[in-house]
């Protein structure tokens, strides 16, 4: 621990040793509520027409910086679709300084902006290698959708390029061929080990506090570390800071409200603010379900209860250094008409700090976080199983800007971690572990852009101490911007995580999601699918991406983005379902496939996703197709995975109607080729020999009817899929507070989507029926 410290205190200090040249910084604000204003263009104009035109973008955080700088006169401009121009006169005379800046931009009348004046995504897209990424704000999510007449996280994900979701009754999210474990979810730095609740439609995360959604499908750089799939990264909006305000929220499914305001605000003496804000959701299917859709689960309606809370304090200076304390406490339980029940129950904490040294040309940001995750799920004629997590987490990150939005970021993170779980697997054999876990992360990402390039290489060095293992991974990202309109681009690298799952993912229906560190427990030998041998130390998860794709401005309003990726698993560790003795000296005769709590596995998926989007004023299309295909192997053969999707499309639609725009329909349409599962290829007397050898079984009373399977998912469910349309009214006053109401229908044609079948009956589940809903808001 006091090496780590040295380190870090190392690398802030090294901050200042760059070279000193002229530097203009500072946030965008947006003056009505002081909350920063992300992915807006800041242009410097000089006087002197010799000189060039320069600019940059504000990040998340409203941070921009824009350096080596001539000495001059410039014109500094921000001109954006949401907030009036704003143009200030700036000179610079010194040839090493830094001028910091607070810009508070002026909201614009919603009823005049008609089309963007300046596009700060547009020029992203020639900045940033932007590979497999899908970004979206609190207005892109609410394009999409409501389920419940409430909009939520998860609607964004599901449709998102390479994103499987296997259904809507504990349904799991699976991306480009990895598992719901190996996707990573950051709440401002906090690492989340569950974010959806048991109901698919509800995530934990409350869209009205949502500043930023990057959802990244594969190739992500080296910031990134733990996970081998994706990465969802959800940035939180600090409270207003200057006016007391929240929004209060009612349907069949929850209950909501979020408030905030200024803890003190800025005045002639103090320029910095602090602020808070608080959101607590509540399920409230227990007391209208039964009423409202009693078709479901025999008549008992919707057996699902979740609640949410989170608060967040804000203490910032003038000039956009902060400091934020933030908790969250969420709790889920479902009861699936006696048959079977689960809950899970999450809590944590922690700091996180921005920072803007005086004079110096870096950004720094951090956190200190600290959460715990506990589930527990019984099934009738099963034992119990249970899953717990607790882990602190601290990381330093630092940005240097270079010239033509080039930068150097760089970072360090400890985590500790401890697991304990108990499961069974299909034979009834106990699976039982408990481990205290050390990562110790490390990366450096360098970003060069100019006219036609944009190239961005990095190393990350991931130190799993408790298991004596250190993974060095590269990564790359290259744009090539061929034309105006169309550009090219490749990313890939090396990923690993210490993260398996507590439950097998052969499972089509898989309700318990425990999770546990890297298992020590496995074989000692693994045939690889191509015949070599391996002696695998544990069970590290390592994965290779390789991605290539490219854009295509059709026209203004209309984009086309096509990747082709491939992803290969070289090493995975998953529940040994075939485990049927226990791994002592009685049974070392037996092989290890049958005495090992996990076994090794390999894969590889790869597949084309292809994205059309349409943004025009009151139109908003968005239209997805993924081909994709994934492959295991276990040692012994070639199998598809539960989540081996072929085809899935999803199309969404938006329009505002009147003059005000306060009339909006969203329209979602979902298509998916079926699921593989394994057939039934007979059935057979079960005998109980309760009088030995001497017992005569042509007459005997079997003790019930066993089940012949067949090649393990070698047929495929029915096609999936679902219309959910959205119609929202917006009623503003002149008191500055809003009224909406919501309608909307989820599956709105009924489609009989399969859920379960039960193989001895025959017996069929189905995902959920039409479930029209009606949702009142005030926002005040």
């Amino acid at each position: 621990m006091k090496q780590f410290l040295s380190l870090v205190i190392f690398l802030t200090i090294s901050i200042y040793s760059f070279s000193q040249d002229n530097t203009i910084r500072g946030f965008l604000f947006n003056n009505e509520n002081s909350e920063v204003v992300p992915f807006e263009k800041v242009v410097l104009i000089p006087t002197d027409k010799s000189q060039s035109i320069v600019g940059a973008t504000s990040d998340v955080n409203g941070f921009f910086t824009i350096p080596k700088v001539n000495t001059g006169t410039y014109l500094l401009k921000v001109q954006t679709v949401e907030f009036k121009e704003y143009n200030k006169e700036l000179t610079i005379q010194s040839k090493s300084s830094v001028t910091e800046l607070r810009i508070d931009l002026i909201p614009m009348d919603a009823e005049g902006i008609d089309e963007v004046v300046i596009s700060a995504e547009t020029k992203s897209k020639t900045t940033e290698v932007l590979m497999s990424v899908t970004k979206l704000d609190k207005k892109g999510l609410e394009r999409i959708p409501a389920v419940g007449a409430e909009n939520d996280i998860t609607a964004a994900f599901s449709v998102t390029p390479g994103v499987v979701t296997t259904g809507d009754q504990g349904g799991q999210l699976y991306v480009r061929g990895g598992t719901p474990i190996q996707n990573k979810v950051l709440l401002d730095g906090m690492t989340i080990y569950n974010p959806f609740h048991s109901i698919g439609f509800f995530s934990i995360f409350e869209t009205e506090l949502i500043k930023n959604v990057d959802i990244y499908t594969g190739g992500f750089d080296s910031k990134y570390g733990g996970r081998i799939s994706s990465v969802m990264d959800i940035t939180y909006r600090d409270g207003n800071k200057k006016n007391f305000g929240g929004k209060v929220s009612v349907s069949p499914f929850l209950a909501k409200l979020v408030v905030e305001g200024p803890l003190y605000r800025a005045n002639e003496k103090r320029t910095g603010a602090g602020s808070f804000i608080f959101s607590a959701k509540h399920a409230l299917l227990d007391y209208t379900a039964k009423d409202l859709y009693r078709g479901v689960n025999d008549g008992n309606g919707l057996p699902y209860n979740f609640t949410d809370i989170y608060g967040k304090l804000t203490f910032a200076t003038g000039q956009g250094s902060k400091v934020s304390v933030f908790g969250f406490n969420n709790y889920d339980k479902v009861n699936y008409n006696s048959t079977a029940a689960l809950n899970f129950k999450q809590a944590g904490g922690g700091l996180s700090w921005i920072l803007l040294p005086g004079g110096g040309k870096t950004f720094i940001k951090g956190h200190l976080t600290a959460s715990s995750y506990k589930t527990n799920f019984e099934e009738v004629g099963s034992q119990p199983r249970t899953s717990s997590i607790f882990g602190t987490d601290l990381g330093f990150d630092f940005s240097y800007f270079l010239k033509k939005e080039s930068q150097i970021d760089y970072g360090i993170g400890i985590n500790v971690f401890k697991t304990d779980y108990v499961t069974f697997n299909e034979v009834a054999s106990k699976i039982q572990d408990q481990n205290n876990t050390v990562e110790i992360g490390a990366y450096v990402n360098y970003k060069f852009v100019s006219k036609r390039f944009v190239i961005q290489p990095g190393m990350r060095v991931q130190a799993y101490a408790s298991l004596g293992t250190i993974s060095f991974e590269p990564r790359l990202g290259v744009k090539y911007n061929a034309t105006e309109f169309f550009r090219i681009k490749l990313s890939g690298g090396r990923y690993s995580q210490n993260f398996t799952s507590a439950s097998t993912d052969r499972d089509v229906v898989n309700l318990f999601n425990g999770l546990l560190s890297a298992p020590t427990n496995v074989q000692a030998n693994f045939i690889t699918e191509s015949g070599k041998l391996k002696n695998p130390k544990n069970g590290i998860q390592y994965s290779w991406h390789a991605i290539f794709g490219t854009e295509f401005d059709l026209t203004k309003h209309l984009s086309l983005n096509v990747e082709g990726y491939f992803k290969y698993f070289p090493q995975l560790s998953n529940i040994n379902v075939n485990k049927l003795y226990e791994d002592i000296d009685d049974f070392s005769f037996e092989d290890d496939v049958y005495k090992k709590n996990f076994l090794i596995e390999s894969g590889k998926s790869y597949g084309v996703d292809v994205l059309l989007k349409y943004t025009l004023n009151r139109l908003f299309l968005w239209g997805v197709y993924s081909y994709g295909k994934s492959t295991r192997w276990d040692g012994f053969t070639t199998y598809a995975p539960v989540f081996d999707r072929r085809h899935n499309i999803n199309i969404v639609a938006s329009y505002a109607f009147g003059k005000k725009k306060d009339l909006e329909v969203n329209i979602r349409w979902n298509f998916g080729s079926g699921l593989p599962f394994t057939p039934t290829s007979g059935f057979y007397q079960q005998e109980n020999f309760d009088q030995g050898v001497t017992t005569d079984y042509t007459t005997s009373n079997s003790s019930g009817v066993g089940v012949l399977l067949g090649e393990f998912n070698s047929k495929r469910l029915p096609t999936y899929h679902r219309l959910d349309i959205t119609v929202k009214k917006q009623f503003k006053f002149k008191n500055k507070t809003e009224l909406e109401i919501v309608a909307a229908v989820t599956n709105a044609y009924n489609r009989k989507n399969i859920f379960y079948v039960n193989r001895v009956t025959n017996a069929k589940i189905y995902q959920f029926p039409i479930l029209p809903s009606l949702g009142v808001s005030y926002k005040f």
